[in-house]
């Protein structure tokens, strides 16, 4: 069977190899993923992956490979379990460090993981839904989606819980908020499904944080959740013109530098000196 895609015109299904939507006539062109040839490449080789989702991956393994380091090094007998100090250096939410000045946690917590169990976790449901977001919005939009709802659901965590917070889940929620604003847009019975299944993907995740003995965060994963919804209604899908597709890659750009100097802030506050 030929996979099928959305016309960003009528919303119909058409096949991936129809330049001219069969319904309303419009030209269609390649998705945002074949217009990437590195994105291509590597997702070739990795089922449903997609360069910028492998990108997120990598980073968050790294880091966590960082901590646990550090965690050894500090004598924690569970290299499993990060300890709330090698936590806060990296850069988890705190609510009274980000009051009196460091900002920069409400980006760096978002590649911060407590516990094995926490980033294979996040890092299979990444490892899908990124996936799905990159192929439906773009590269550009994902960075930018992913990059708010962060921001956002650390920010309306420092409000609603105070403790250290950390998690690829706030981004996470932003993406499953994009792809619920997606069946919004689309008035059709296909956007009612796509609704219907994001918007239950995110009650199990709320659910999930309500059971006894797990520390998650839900305020996180609202605020992240809201962001994520309103940053994908705005967004669109990609093929809307060349002025508004160098808009969202330049507000990429803006994403990957500010995040950038985020850990860079991070790196000065972890080798400050009598630390």
């Amino acid at each position: 069977m030929a996979e099928l895609r959305m016309c960003p015109h009528c919303r119909a299904f058409i096949s991936r190899r129809d330049r001219v939507c069969p319904y309303c006539e419009s030209e269609v062109g390649p998705t945002a993923a074949e217009r990437s040839g590195l994105s291509s490449a590597l997702g070739g080789r990795i089922p449903q992956a997609r360069f910028t989702t492998t990108v997120l991956l990598v980073i968050n393994f790294g880091l966590y490979l960082a901590l646990t380091l550090t965690t050894i090094r500090a004598g924690n007998p569970d290299p499993f379990s990060i300890d709330g100090r090698t936590l806060f250096d990296f850069g988890a939410k705190y609510r009274d460090a980000i009051v009196f000045g460091q900002w920069w946690r409400l980006v760096t917590a978002g590649f911060l993981h407590g516990g094995l169990l926490h980033i294979l976790m996040n890092s299979w449901v990444l490892f899908d839904l990124g996936a799905v977001v990159e192929q439906t919005y773009g590269a550009a939009r994902l960075i930018v989606i992913y990059f708010m709802a962060t921001v956002g659901g650390f920010f309306a965590s420092t409000f609603w819980y105070r403790g250290l917070s950390v998690g690829a889940s706030a981004g996470i929620f932003g993406l499953i908020g994009a792809m619920i604003a997606l069946g919004v847009r689309c008035r059709s019975p296909l956007g009612v499904a796509i609704r219907s299944f994001y918007f239950r993907w995110a009650i199990y995740g709320l659910l999930l944080g309500l059971l006894p003995g797990l520390r998650v965060d839900n305020a996180a994963h609202l605020g992240g959740l809201f962001v994520g919804l309103g940053a994908g209604y705005m967004a669109g899908l990609p093929g809307q013109g060349d002025r508004l597709e160098r808009f969202w890659r330049l507000a990429a750009a803006a994403a990957i530098v500010v995040t950038a100097l985020c850990f860079a802030q991070m790196y000065m506050w972890l080798t400050r000196p009598g630390r």
